[in-house]
């Protein structure tokens, strides 16, 4: 079984469980009527999920629970990779076996979480290339499909990216409203320190700039600048923080932005506007 370095998806989280549930129960409804219609009851029958593209693989995690949430007869599933890897077109990376109704009925729903989530990794693989000798790290948002964030995000850490702050709750990031809101950075930092939560400021005019170092601010979030700019930018600042740079980071330009001394470039591409991964499930009788 090959797999990424450490485990990065856990889905023994409640929150994951009611989401699978919700999915079986929007797609199944009262029952698979084609199934039902066409299938003896009794028939048995291997699945097996192909890659039709090379990706870097997301949630395979999920098919045991996923299965086990149906309830269905399974009598045996194999996980031939594990989130993280690599892997080939044409490669099958999950096999299963059981009543040929419950691998019907779980078809779709395993296929949107493995597709969706397979192509957030691999999005995030290429972006990752892309960035190589650098020393810049990839992060993710909070653009993310509602109800599945902490599953993008574990796709992002399976692709090689890193993850910003899982929501609103995990750390302070004062933008541009928050200071206009608080009436400038040194009011809005000073408050937030009270907190302990780790302080990000995005600084939008050297002014702004100087001031957030001048009271000691550990970590920057340059937004919409030029890569030539972010260099000037991040020149001045001379090791004095972290800075992370966002705004029109694409595969186009991300290798740009990378070269600039940038510790991070942050992308909500990686998670809004994705393309699902190629992924089949063939059907055989046993």
């Amino acid at each position: 079984m090959k797999a990424a370095d450490e485990p990065v998806f856990r889905v023994d989280d409640p929150e994951i469980e009611t989401l699978v549930r919700m999915a079986l129960a929007e797609d199944i409804g009262a029952g698979d009527v084609t199934t039902r219609a066409t299938v003896p009851s009794a028939r048995r029958a291997r699945g097996e999920y192909r890659a039709k593209q090379d990706l870097t693989l997301a949630g395979v995690e999920l098919l045991p629970l996923i299965f086990r949430a149906h309830g269905g007869a399974i009598d045996s599933l194999e996980l031939l990779f594990l989130s993280g890897a690599r892997v080939e077109q044409g490669t099958v990376v999950a096999r299963v076996e059981g009543n040929a109704h419950a691998l019907l009925e779980c078809e779709r729903v395993s296929l949107n979480f493995l597709q969706r989530l397979s192509g957030i990794a691999s999005l995030t693989t290429e972006f990752v290339r892309r960035m190589e000798g650098t020393g810049c790290r990839i992060l993710d948002t909070r653009k993310t499909t509602p109800g599945w964030r902490k599953l993008e995000k574990m796709a992002v850490r399976a692709g090689g990216g890193v993850n910003h702050r899982q929501g609103l709750f995990d750390a302070i990031l004062i933008k541009n409203n928050h200071i206009t809101a608080a009436g400038g950075i040194t009011p809005a930092v000073e408050q937030a320190r009270e907190s302990g939560l780790p302080i990000e400021v995005e600084v939008r005019t050297r002014a702004e700039l100087e001031e957030a170092l001048a009271i000691g601010v550990e970590r920057l979030l340059l937004d919409n600048l030029t890569p030539d700019a972010a260099r000037e930018w991040i020149e001045s600042i001379a090791g004095r923080a972290c800075v992370e740079l966002s705004g029109n980071i694409t595969l186009d330009t991300v290798a740009d932005y990378a070269r600039t001394g940038a510790d991070f470039v942050s992308s909500g591409s990686l998670t809004h506007s994705v393309r699902a991964a190629d992924i089949h499930f063939l059907l055989t009788l046993l």
